[in-house]
């Protein structure tokens, strides 16, 4: 290993320590562009799954990975490609990424440019293709926590984690607005509010990146995903078509990408379906007009998962994959995702020297992902180093996974104050979630699905097995009563209910991610409903937990509750925090970040219209069952004394919000202030309210601190008819904690 390491840095040395030392990142990506041939500059356009290179026997992948060095060869030798992702199947050990990734670049310094790969992972709340990785909550669970700076440390251990098996870029955050609560990826977004997506995206490119212009070997460059509107289909189903005025795709989609392309994000990713009719694959406005003219975007656009392909297969707008190739280059597309063949290489070099895509556009895109390949160190440590990473799995970041879960649980409901338990009951623990790892991991979890979390996250505790040890086995029982799609079991479960004190019923969905997401009623399952109300009907208490990536609707069920736990997908840690809520170790501090509908035909979000709500339609007017924002507390909090700095706000002006917050319960607690804005008149219909800040402190019992917000004009602002971002001179509400306040823009 030595030996091959030095290798590795020997060749890296030849190249870079010699040539370029004086230069600065610029100027080496031009010195290199220029000595690169066609088939150079296209090879680091093109990017291939590594089980295209991975032996099989009879179909399957041999485990643990092999690589095939004949087709491995081929791909860096003939077709030149630069980029790499993928695990090829189920999560591998950290040794055996740390010698893949080795091989890989000791292929490509041994080629006359000597361009290291750039490899991608979706490790997207950790990195959940290496065995024995933490695996934080998900994103739609950090959202709840309304805590950008628990977030932001989440992902610097997802970085340091994903860089210790030499992995550079990470395919995160999603930044989709999670408004389409029927969409099968909503628990991978941070909610339906721009404004919380935008905060959490921000905090989370910090800890993925690092604050510096390059990143470091503890650090990983993020990719935002998915550019744009994606989250919004019609039908609620993955990839299918979406209808988007621009005007809404710039005041709900597009801010969060705006912020976090200001904040350093290297890489986009590519919305895999279509918006009014035109896929975005293609879809220059969108790609080049936008994100790289107006926003400035310095870095590279990667294609999803073989969208450009899906432009003549799917789309039907190319004739064959050449065509697709040259509309989707000249589009915007700087890298395509292929996966898995070298038919882009060889049409896009048709391409070029037909004169259908110019070498223009073919050296914009090259510079652009060598700049980055620069920017990640690559070029310097092709590699790295196992011994720089001690503190991948460590008690520390376990710890952390801990901390970051327990933030993000949130209570819905608490009847008559029966959380948390007292000691000494009997608990009846029951429901398809109640004794297994996936449904609190989700998807993407050491394999696309989340198929096999039960057996390479054996070591971690279920709800159960943690209700089991906080409480004690001579307090637990436990029965099943029912799966996921099927009852059964459900006469032992009445029983072993009858003799308990408490039911604790574990409900939701089990994993899945994308397009086998896709549902046809968002209510949760039959099987469930017939359990719960099978276990009311004995008379002991029930309380739900509730593990779910999107909010099925339990409307038929929750009035037979006496307490609701929203546990979405808290990952590892998810059992034990479960457990120590129930217990009082932990007083619950997460808040909805999304609408949690009452009825399937209205899934409408907080900041509706006026006419959307129930005073303008008694019938199916704005009444979910959880309003976005709301969570309970096993303490009191109050809202006093608001002012506001002047009754009047002018362009160049900041408007400052004070508030006074008070524990006046009995028990320390962590509270959110969630500042909305309405805006009382304006040319496009205002929403009923709009959040526009919010800050999460902690409170011991009878202690008050007085919280500031700074606003400006902007804060107030929204896209009008002309598709300009303005602020109309008139009067608006503030409100936070039930107190209002009224102020004038002029």
């Amino acid at each position: 290993m030595k030996k091959y390491a030095l290798s590795v840095c020997l060749f890296a040395a030849v190249f870079n320590v010699k040539s370029q030392s004086n230069m600065n990142v610029d100027q080496k990506v031009s010195t290199l562009l220029s000595r690169m041939t066609l088939e150079e500059k296209v090879g680091q356009m093109t990017q291939i799954s590594v089980e295209a290179f991975l032996k099989s026997t009879n179909g399957k992948l041999n485990e643990p990975h092999e690589f095939d060095m004949a087709k491995l060869t081929e791909a860096i030798s003939k077709y030149k490609i630069g980029s790499m992702l993928n695990v090829g199947g189920d999560a591998q050990t950290l040794d055996l990424w740390r010698k893949r990734i080795e091989t890989i670049q000791k292929l490509a310094l041994k080629e006359r440019i000597k361009i290291p790969v750039l490899y991608g992972i979706d490790a997207i709340r950790g990195n959940n293709y290496t065995l024995e990785s933490v695996l934080f909550p998900q994103q739609i669970a950090q959202a709840a926590s309304f805590n950008p700076a628990m977030a932001q440390k989440a992902a610097a251990v997802a970085a340091y984690e994903t860089r210790a098996a030499f992995i550079p870029w990470n395919f995160s955050p999603v930044l989709d607005l999670g408004r389409q609560p029927v969409w099968p990826r909503i628990w991978e977004t941070y909610g339906e509010d721009p404004h919380l997506v935008t905060e959490m995206g921000k905090a989370v490119i910090l800890g993925y990146e690092g604050s510096g212009q390059t990143i470091d070997k503890y650090h990983v460059f993020a990719c935002l995903k998915h550019y744009m509107g994606y989250s919004m289909p019609l039908s609620g189903h993955d990839r299918t078509p979406a209808w988007i005025p621009e005007r809404e795709l710039r005041e709900y989609f597009l801010p969060q990408f705006a912020a976090a392309v200001k904040a350093g994000a290297k890489t986009v990713m590519v919305n895999s379906g279509e918006i009014n009719g035109i896929p975005v694959h293609s879809n220059k406005h969108i790609l080049t007009d936008i994100l790289k003219g107006e926003l400035q975007f310095k870095g590279f656009i990667v294609s999803d998962w073989q969208d450009i392909q899906y432009l003549y297969q799917r789309h039907k707008i190319a004739v064959d994959n050449k065509d697709a190739v040259m509309i989707a280059i000249n589009a915007g597309i700087d890298m395509s995702m292929v996966p898995t063949d070298f038919t882009f290489c060889d049409d896009l070099i048709a391409l070029v020297k037909e004169g259908k895509v110019s070498m223009s556009r073919v050296d914009d895109a090259v510079s652009r992902i060598l700049k980055v390949k620069f920017e990640a160190g690559l070029f310097d440590q092709p590699a790295g180093n196992a011994k720089d990473y001690p503190l991948f799995n460590s008690p520390q970041h376990n710890k952390l996974n801990y901390d970051v879960a327990a933030e993000c649980i949130t209570l819905l409901k608490n009847e008559d104050q029966i959380l948390p338990l007292a000691k000494g009951k009997k608990i009846f623990v029951t429901g398809p979630s109640a004794s297994s790892m996936r449904p609190l991991n989700g998807g993407w979890s050491r394999n696309w699905q989340g198929l096999n979390s039960n057996e390479t996250e054996k070591g971690k505790n279920t709800i159960l097995e943690a209700i089991t040890n906080v409480f004690g086995t001579e307090n637990v029982t436990y029965s099943e009563g029912a799966t996921f799609t099927e009852a059964k079991d459900l006469k032992d479960a009445v029983t072993k209910a009858a003799a308990a004190d408490v039911i604790v019923l574990c409900i939701g969905e089990d994993s899945y991610t994308e397009t086998p997401g896709n549902i046809d009623d968002i209510t949760i399952s039959a099987p469930q409903i017939e359990l719960a109300k099978a276990l009311a009907a004995t008379g002991k208490p029930v309380v739900f937990v509730l593990t779910e990536g999107r909010p099925r609707i339990i409307s038929a069920i929750e009035p037979l509750s006496k307490a609701v736990i929203h546990a979405y997908l808290l990952g590892n840690e998810g059992g034990n925090v479960i457990a120590d809520v129930l217990a009082g170790k932990i007083n619950p501090s997460g808040k909805l970040p999304y609408t949690y509908p009452r009825h399937t035909n209205s899934l409408t979000n907080y900041y509706h219209k006026f006419t959307e709500s129930l005073e303008f339609d008694p019938t199916a007017g704005y009444n979910p069952q959880w309003e976005f924002g709301y969570g309970l507390s096993y303490t009191t909090f109050t809202y006093s004394d608001l002012k506001v700095s002047d009754p009047t706000l002018d362009a160049n002006g900041e408007l400052t919000v004070t508030v006074k917050m008070s524990n006046t319960g009995k028990v320390a607690g962590k509270e959110t202030a969630l500042l909305y804005a309405s805006d009382m008149v304006a040319s496009i219909t205002p929403e009923v309210k709009r959040l526009r800040a919010f800050q999460k402190i902690e409170l011991q019992p009878g202690e008050s601190k007085v919280l500031t917000f700074t606003l400006k004009s902007e804060d107030f602002s929204f896209i009008n008819n002309d598709l300009k971002r303005v602020t109309e001179p008139g009067k608006f509400t503030l409100s936070i904690g039930g107190l209002t306040s009224v102020f004038t823009y002029q």
